[in-house]
């Protein structure tokens, strides 16, 4: 019999980033017992990947999140419901016409496939009660919510044409068909030992890939712990097992399906805390990892939604990149910019050959020399200089050349000077964006970037009209001695909160010669105390390119002292008078504070 240790052995993170189709039977079976019976009252579509019904059922409200993202495909109950945009996508809307107000008649899994079925019941015209089905296909880059009613597809979150796939084609008006069938074990119902002799029949794959061949809904996770449980390396061969080791395959299969009658859903970290595996069973321990438990498959969605980052909040990503490519090239011509200036520095060396050959010019002839040797005219001990010289053309022609080649040189040095500083304050300025872009967690506060990244010129598209009563608000803490600390998440709101919203004894923080957000402490027009102007500075720090970085310079004024340059970018200012704070921050000092704001990141 094969013995393995398997303490060396570690699950790669491509494995784990859902549920397979084995797990999701009990997250189905969760959904099902909770939602059955339950009328949708809303549906909105936070993003492109993701859609939430609000579903009643007596004596509580209800949230269903569906997301499609290609990473960490899902539908599970969340107890917030995300943001949504101004106004609702298309899709959002056909699904709103045709399914609220209707009862949720039943939850069921394909097989044990990644496809989840929400059948509901809706009165249609002449008080007929239809029955359509939103189909979930929870099946990673290929995940869909599709809407059908009677076998034909009324629409689908994404359409599927020929030329996207051969396999199969998804769009309205044409029948709705599953993904092709998988021809395995289900191991709720199958007896193990005709598991057993298809694992068997398999020799020449290794032991965790003939599992997930033979048992439905199997993916690496389920078929890995398998092996873990069996004591056998996932990748040992089919045909290096014997009969003991085949009878603890057994054994482990059937410890597994006794586990799944009561699901106890866990979660592993490795070493550096990010998500190794997740299943609706206990997994494994394993050296270097950490597992977390979880009361319902929902609960452990969520928090895996909030460490693999699925939630996207719209354009966010899509304007990061932009920006970080718009700084590339902008360090790139900062470069090249220099370069130019160093090779332009050698303009008063052309003067000096100049000068000299006006003086010297009666002593040569023309024609004869390729260079000449003189003393320096500007030199106070008589040094020498040798000036190269063109033999093609005469001695004035060649001085007439060196004052040309100084003069284009001097214009270069100045334009190149005013190109390099235009192009210093585009870096900053793009900075001072992907700052913002970093502290934002809102779609308001997203749309304002947007309308920044659009008037500076970086996004060419037409500047959306905004409603005013969806502007977004800066971050506003209050410190243990009753003062308002005041923080701009974009450089729109910067500039709305230092010359709009504060009063001129306020003071005004921003972290020296760092992108950052404007930090406005509110003094009433008293004087702020210590505690409180130290405060307001560490979260200057924490909101700036700076965050978590010691003795972070953090300048201070009264907001009198702060103005405007004309025709400057977005949150540029300048200011005088200003006092200067050496901070580190001070998380157990911070984390109170920053905690009266729950959208901090």
């Amino acid at each position: 019999m094969f013995v393995w240790r398997f303490h060396r052995t570690f699950v790669k993170n491509g494995d784990t980033m859902s549920l397979d189709g084995f797990s999701m039977s009990a997250l189905v079976r969760e959904l099902s017992s909770t939602l059955t019976g339950g009328r949708i009252d809303k549906i909105t579509q936070p993003n492109k990947q993701s859609i939430v019904l609000s579903i009643r059922q007596p004596g509580k409200n209800l949230l269903l999140y569906i997301n499609t993202n290609a990473s960490n495909p899902s539908a599970h109950l969340i107890e917030t419901a995300p943001e949504n945009p101004p106004e609702p996508p298309t899709f959002c809307m056909l699904l709103r016409k045709q399914l609220e107000t209707g009862r949720i008649a039943a939850v069921r899994q394909e097989g044990r496939d990644r496809i989840i079925h929400l059948d509901i019941d809706v009165i249609a015209g002449g008080g007929r009660i239809v029955t359509r089905t939103l189909t979930l296909e929870l099946i990673g880059k290929y995940s869909n919510i599709i809407l059908h009613e009677d076998g034909i597809i009324t629409e689908a979150l994404r359409r599927i044409g020929e030329n996207t796939s051969r396999v199969r084609t998804v769009f309205k008006g044409i029948p709705y068909t599953l993904p092709p069938v998988q021809d395995k074990y289900d191991l709720f119902t199958a007896n193990i030992d005709d598991i057993i002799t298809s694992i068997q029949s398999d020799v020449d794959s290794k032991l965790f890939q003939a599992l997930i061949g033979a048992v439905l809904g199997f993916g690496p996770i389920s078929a890995k712990e398998i092996c873990f449980i069996a004591g056998l390396a996932p990748n040992i061969l089919i045909s290096e097992l014997d009969a003991a080791d085949f009878a603890e395959i057994a054994r482990a299969l059937g410890e597994l399906r006794t586990w799944m009658e009561t699901p106890a859903p866990s979660l592993r970290l490795d070493e550096n805390g990010k998500v190794t595996a997740m299943a609706a069973f206990p997994l494994s321990d394993l050296p270097k990892t950490t597992r977390l438990s979880y009361p319902s498959v929902s609960a452990l969605m969520i928090d895996a939604d909030k460490r693999l980052g699925s939630y996207i909040i719209p354009d966010r990503e899509r304007f990061r990149r932009l920006v970080r490519t718009e700084l590339a090239r902008a360090r790139e011509k900062y470069e090249k910019l220099g370069a130019e200036i160093a090779a332009a520095e050698n303009a008063e060396e052309q003067k000096i050959y100049a000068d000299n050959l006006m003086t010297y010019q009666y002593n040569y002839s023309d024609h004869a020399d390729d260079e000449i040797t003189v003393a320096n005219i500007y030199s106070e001990t008589g040094e020498t200089i040798t000036i190269p010289l063109d033999r093609r053309i005469g001695i004035i022609a060649n001085m007439q050349a060196y004052y040309k080649k100084y003069d284009k040189l001097k214009r270069a040095q100045q334009l190149l000077a005013v190109q390099q500083e235009h192009c210093t304050a585009n870096i900053r300025h793009l900075e001072s964006i992907e700052t913002s872009l970093d502290s934002s967690t809102r779609l308001a506060e997203i749309a304002e970037i947007q309308d920044e990244l659009i008037t500076s010129g970086y996004l060419h598209e037409k500047l959306p009209k905004r409603s005013k009563d969806r502007r977004a608000k800066p971050f506003s803490f209050t410190t243990p001695d009753g003062m308002t600390i005041l923080v701009g998440k974009n450089n729109a709101q910067n500039d709305a909160l230092t010359f709009k919203t504060a009063a001129p004894t306020d003071i005004w923080l921003h972290v020296r010669d760092i992108p950052g957000s404007h930090v406005i402490l509110r003094t009433n027009g008293d004087e702020p105390t210590e505690q409180s102007l130290h405060l307001a500075a560490q979260i200057a720090a924490h909101f700036s390119k700076a965050r978590g970085s010691s003795n972070v310079p953090v300048d201070y004024t009264a907001v009198r002292f702060v103005k405007k340059p004309s025709g400057a970018v977005p949150g540029f200012v300048r200011f005088v008078n200003e006092k200067t704070l050496f901070v580190t921050e001070d998380e157990e000092v911070l984390a109170p504070i920053l905690a009266q704001d729950p959208t901090v990141g």
